[in-house]
């Protein structure tokens, strides 16, 4: 019993926020880049060659999904007479989540080390090969985390499924701002001591929480207040770094400034340990007292001491479920999924309207230059696209729990509305008015960041949370595919195109406005295909995701 006040649901949620903000360094490249060239030798073409291989590897996640499913016991809360809690791989009784928050502690300290030690001059550089193995080792250890932290979150919140994905994908988003003030309190202008310190953090906060974060019983009170509350301690995080960014941009700190900031921060970041420990004593005294009224009233009928969420009144009736409906309600593996139409959807989704949007951001910089935006200027819009991107990530979960739960709006419906959204602002950029800049990005970045919280909610909803880690990660991996089609053979052959062929710059409307407007003819195949989802799905989400969130749910 005194145990469960150190490991329970709430203190794994924080947990994982602490896992989750530490291991975003492959957002932090540019800090470590320069040093990476100049000690390496690499000319620009190959420091790319690095980078892209970082990606892949932030991006290709499909291995953490399915170690995830052999270590992790699953029981299905929605089925009647599950008998699915004893796991069907013999691996699953060896651990638990905690086995894949090992395994990616582990790939990130390897990476990132050697990495440091290459820079350090402690091993003579390495092939190029090398160096891109392990640059995609140690960017790969952060989707073990992302996984077991999204998917486990799940499991154990899942009444408010977008609201605990968005904040676990806020906090992963918000990452690299928050690694970027650790660099510049303690390792300012000396990037191999950060590489130092990304290869060790991590770790650490790994191997002292993980064992936290675990597949705990599900008691489906009234508990979104408490979800609320690390929703505000996650704003006012948002908040205070924009704050500190924009500062940063306009005064230089001392290093006593430095150390302040800091400590502010990481006050902020321990906030949620004190929201686990009040809503896990409040609903410790929740279930003592149902527990109490159980034993003193077994006279009474089972459905006096049932609670039922508030759902719009269009749904209090649900139809039975028919054997012809799409996709059925069952836990499908990948190969299942990859059988529907739906995973195809979510995958040219993910490739048009994502793909779109990490192509602006890679070409953010350049947009500026070209449209004579200054350097400040275009620092401060690099930098505060982290913060749309988790205004987005965090915003899409909530809002859309909020509007499913209220309105009874299929996800799919609130994505494709992102989706329009995002459009517009591929078109504000295409424009090139003067300011366009502070209103096109801002709109893609937050509907970028949504769709990374609605992506793999929606995709445990349709295809079942079991499997849910691997089957995402594979859709996810359309991003970075996307991102090269759009960025290389669009976005930079257009660029290459009209610019001066002596200097290879280009200045003026004319360098972005084409490759924008077919990004925003992109970002449309995704909201037509996306809204062709939604139609597919609707009866389903009425008569089953509708339905689990209507059922009763007995202390």
């Amino acid at each position: 019993m005194q145990w469960s006040w150190v490991a329970n649901r709430w203190t794994g949620v924080a947990a994982s926020i602490w896992i989750q903000w530490s291991c975003g360094a492959s957002y932090t490249f540019s800090i470590y880049s320069p040093i990476l060239k100049s000690t390496q030798g690499y000319d620009q073409s190959t420091l790319d060659t690095v980078s892209v291989f970082k990606d892949i590897g932030a991006n290709f996640g499909i291995l953490s999904g399915l170690l995830y499913s052999a270590v992790s016991p699953y029981n299905n809360p929605h089925r009647d007479n599950d008998t699915r809690g004893s796991p069907k791989s013999k691996w699953a009784s060896l651990g638990g989540p905690w086995v894949v928050i090992a395994a990616g502690a582990i790939q990130c300290f390897i990476g990132f080390m050697f990495i440091w030690a290459s820079v350090a001059g402690l091993i003579d550089p390495p092939p190029l090969p090398v160096m891109c193995f392990f640059a995609w080792l140690g960017s790969n250890g952060q989707t073990f985390l992302n996984t077991t932290n999204v998917v486990t979150s799940l499991r154990n919140f899942p009444q408010y499924s977008g609201t605990i994905v968005g904040i676990m994908k806020g906090f992963l988003g918000l990452s690299g701002a928050i690694l970027i003030q650790l660099y510049h309190t303690f390792c300012d202008r000396d990037p191999t001591t950060y590489l130092l310190m990304i290869a060790c953090l991590p770790t650490f906060i790994c191997i002292l929480l993980m064992f936290l974060v675990r597949i705990y019983e599900v008691y489906n009170g009234d508990y979104k207040e408490h979800l609320n509350g690390f929703s505000l301690v996650t704003v006012i995080i948002v908040a205070y770094l924009m704050f500190i960014i924009i500062s940063q941009n306009f005064f230089i700190f001392p290093s006593w400034a430095h150390i302040f900031t800091f400590i502010i921060l990481m006050v902020l970041l321990a906030l949620p340990f004190g929201i686990a420990i009040k809503a896990h004593s409040e609903e410790s005294h929740q279930i003592a007292q149902a527990c109490m009224f159980d034993s003193t009233s077994s006279s009474s009928p089972s459905a006096d001491k049932v609670e039922y969420q508030e759902l719009p009144s269009d749904v209090t009736e649900v139809e039975p479920i028919s054997d012809d409906m799409l996709p059925p309600e069952e836990e499908m593996n990948l190969l299942q999924a990859m059988y529907t139409v739906e995973f195809w959807m979510l995958f040219v989704t993910m490739i048009s309207g994502l793909g779109s949007g990490l192509a602006t951001i890679n070409n953010m910089s350049q947009i500026g230059e070209s449209l004579g935006y200054s350097i400040k200027e275009i620092n401060n819009l690099v930098s505060l696209w982290s913060m749309w991107n988790f205004l987005g990530r965090f915003g899409g979960g909530y809002v859309s729990d909020y509007i499913m739960h209220r309105k009874g709006w299929p996800r799919p419906l609130f994505m494709t509305a992102t989706l329009g959204i995002m459009i517009l602002g591929h078109v504000i950029i295409a424009s090139g008015f003067r300011g366009n800049l502070y209103l096109g990005p801002v709109l893609v970045g937050i509907c970028y960041g949504a769709n990374w919280s609605l992506m793999p909610t929606i995709t445990s909803e349709i295809f079942g949370v079991k499997h849910m880690g691997t089957i995402f990660n594979t859709i996810a991996a359309a991003s970075p595919l996307g991102s090269y089609i759009l960025s290389v053979r669009v976005v930079g052959y257009i660029y290459d195109k009209e610019a001066n062929k002596e200097d290879n710059s280009c200045f003026g409307i004319h360098c972005f406005m084409s490759s924008f407007f077919i990004l925003a003819g992109v970002a449309f195949l995704a909201f037509l295909v996306c809204l062709l989802l939604h139609f597919r799905t609707r009866r389903f989400y009425k008569l089953v995701v509708l339905r689990r969130l209507k059922q009763s749910v007995r202390y």
